[in-house]
């Protein structure tokens, strides 16, 4: 099957099984895939019909398969294996089930493993994070570059986003650099196709975060679609846990086994285990099910239009200048270069000489009129 042909099947598979969830908006869904709506009820009926195999342009696959002997079995696991040579005997067990097999004990498998080579011995030295999730798709999105990736042709930046709750991965972009506008680019097609999250969580390094406090050009930006950014803790990776372990499932099946030509190729690559791990790799933490199966779009849209800052009648606005900087009562306060040109708010607290900054719903400094200081609304 050609790669446009696999393309294909796997936006239609996407579809549906967003489509398919409680809730789900079929008329949103086909904006953001650029389908009609006569052609995103005819693939819900196929996939009713003949699930996965009605997505494809011609399906040969037995929708059953026969009962086989244990030698049979074995040959099965074997085969499994080598088409995922990271997975361990849980996840093979279960998608050997899924094919219709009648498999034996996670032990047992895991046994045939051993006998033929097939277990890493560093495997059961590595200790999982503490397990904890959000309530519900699209509360919480994590973050982050897989470092960099070395290519025939230059490098590759690869940029993972993962949902919290489900583990769904919603991106994992070739990028040839970490720049903010790289990171925008590609955040805009995953606002377009899932919608927006409650809330973004990143470290503290470039594009994203500022060890000094300041706010960074792309956090206003996604404020500014009323997206709540937070970050991890520095030098404790555990707050992104999630994502870290997503980081080693990458390596492991993907970027350890293949060489790259250019950041096509490696995107060709990072999309076709894209859809391996939302829809077919079964997940311990969420009792051996596939991330498609927890997680559903959201309903909040990506704003294309730039949102118009609006403030109460009673507020004092003023506009930060060209260094970050806003004037008051005659005295200076450093706002952040990130805010230029912005116009925020000024609103009195219940304590004395001190006073809210805000830009859009955002809090984002405190100012100290007696002190003559400014606080970063990320430090408050």
């Amino acid at each position: 099957m050609s790669w446009e042909e696999v393309s294909t099947v796997q936006l239609r598979t996407e579809f549906v099984l967003l489509a398919q969830q409680e809730g789900a908006n079929v008329r949103q869904l086909c904006r953001r895939f650029n389908i009609s709506p006569s052609t995103a009820y005819k693939w819900l009926s196929r996939f009713e019909k003949s699930g996965a195999e009605g997505l494809n342009n011609q399906s040969r696959r037995p929708k059953t398969l026969p009962k086989r002997c244990a030698d049979e079995v074995e040959k099965q696991i074997l085969t499994v294996s080598q088409e995922y040579a990271a997975w361990g005997a849980r996840k093979l067990k279960r998608v050997l089930e899924d094919k219709g097999l009648v498999m034996p004990s996670v032990s047992t498998v895991h046994a045939v493993l051993q006998r033929h080579s097939r277990v890493d011995p560093k495997a059961a030295e590595i200790k999982p994070f503490i397990r904890f999730e959000h309530e519900a798709p699209n509360d919480l999105w994590q973050m982050d570059f897989k470092g960099h990736v070395g290519m025939r042709h230059g490098r590759c930046h690869p940029l993972t986003i993962l949902d919290d709750h489900s583990r769904f991965s919603l991106c994992i972009a070739a990028c040839a650099n970490q720049q903010r506008q790289t990171v925008e680019e590609q955040l805009v097609g995953v606002f377009r196709r899932y919608g927006l999250p409650q809330r973004m969580t990143m470290d503290n390094g470039s594009p994203w975060g500022d060890q000094t406090g300041v706010y960074t050009a792309l956090e206003v930006w996604l404020m500014r679609q009323g997206i709540r950014v937070s970050h991890s803790r520095p030098y404790h990776p555990q707050t992104q846990g999630k994502i870290e372990r997503f980081h080693r499932s990458l390596k492991a099946e993907v970027l350890q086994s293949q060489c790259f030509i250019d950041l096509v190729g490696a995107q060709k690559a990072f999309d076709i285990w894209r859809e391996t791990y939302n829809q077919k790799r079964p997940h311990q933490a969420l009792g051996m099910g596939v991330p498609a199966s927890r997680y559903s779009s959201s309903p909040l849209e990506y704003q294309e239009t730039r949102p118009v800052l609006e403030y109460a009648e009673g507020d004092l606005v003023r506009k930060v200048q060209g260094n970050g900087e806003m004037y008051w009562r005659s005295s200076q306060f450093l706002i952040g270069k990130a805010f230029i040109g912005e116009l925020i708010a000024i609103k009195e607290t219940t304590e004395d000489g001190i006073y809210d900054v805000y830009w859009s719903r955002h809090r984002i400094a405190r100012i100290d009129l007696i002190q003559q200081t400014v606080v970063s609304g990320k430090r408050i």
